[in-house]
């Protein structure tokens, strides 16, 4: 068995009940990675870029991105990152309610890595949490951490 090295993930999310929903469901699965929370887009790219208050904050394995955020919304947040070469590498998997067709599209033109539209049902959002863990723990191959400090 393959022993895996717990990943960063940064949950962007401004919906206080799916934060506590994510944070449940990493906690039920036994999930071992590190969940940041950030509540906007402009937090979202502090932290990426580790200004201001999160200068000390580590670089994420994996984004889960909400489209529908304060002050900047997740299409603007998604097109930063994958402007920005120091960031791009970073997978991005938007998790949202919305499943408008257009939404889909625009964010895959964007190069978002997944779109996963989050379940209403506790039991589904929790087994969602779990195959993306799975998949972007186990199954993917993600770049080396970041050292740079």
């Amino acid at each position: 068995m393959i022993e895996c090295r717990p990943i960063e993930v940064l949950l962007v999310e401004d919906d206080q009940g799916d934060i506590l929903l994510t944070k449940e469901a990493f906690d039920l699965n036994k999930v071992r990675n590190r969940l940041h929370v950030v509540n906007d887009g402009e937090q979202a790219l502090a932290f990426l870029r580790r200004e201001d208050s999160y200068a000390g904050s580590p670089r994420p394995d994996l984004i889960l991105l909400d489209l529908n955020l304060p002050r900047m919304g997740g299409t603007e947040v998604l097109t930063e990152i994958k402007a920005d070469a120091a960031l791009r590498t970073i997978p991005v998997v938007i998790l949202t309610t919305s499943e408008a067709e257009e939404d889909i599209i625009r964010s895959y033109q964007l190069h978002a890595n997944a779109y996963v539209t989050k379940p209403v049902d506790f039991n589904q959002f929790i087994r969602v949490v779990r195959q993306i863990d799975d998949f972007f723990v186990t199954v993917v191959k993600l770049p080396a951490p970041d050292v740079r400090t």
